[in-house]
């Protein structure tokens, strides 16, 4: 069972998990100050190729993953290239 403190820690982590996305989403960062897991992100995140068309569905369902991952479990969130993975396993074990 989570103490109160891991809990307070993953809403925090998600907190800062929506905001990184959410400006991620909208192509600008307003801040200048990151915590080391989301510059982990940010660096996964900038080696990912993407579609641009389908830039935005992608981190759309990205984001409803990760916040599956927090409610359920610890952070930190899971890296967007270890999804784009998951996703396409998940693809071919459907065919």
């Amino acid at each position: 069972m989570a103490s109160v403190d891991e809990y307070e820690q993953r809403e925090l982590q998600l907190n800062r998990f929506k905001r990184l996305i959410g400006e991620l989403l909208r192509g600008e960062m307003t801040r200048n100050s990151f915590q080391p897991w989301e510059i982990d992100l940010l660096l996964d995140f900038e080696s990912c190729q993407l579609p641009s068309r389908r830039r935005l569905e992608i981190l759309r369902q990205y984001q409803k993953a990760v916040e599956r991952q927090m409610e359920s479990g610890p952070g930190p969130p899971i890296k967007l290239s270890h999804f784009l993975i998951l996703r396409e396993q998940r693809r071919n074990a459907l065919e």
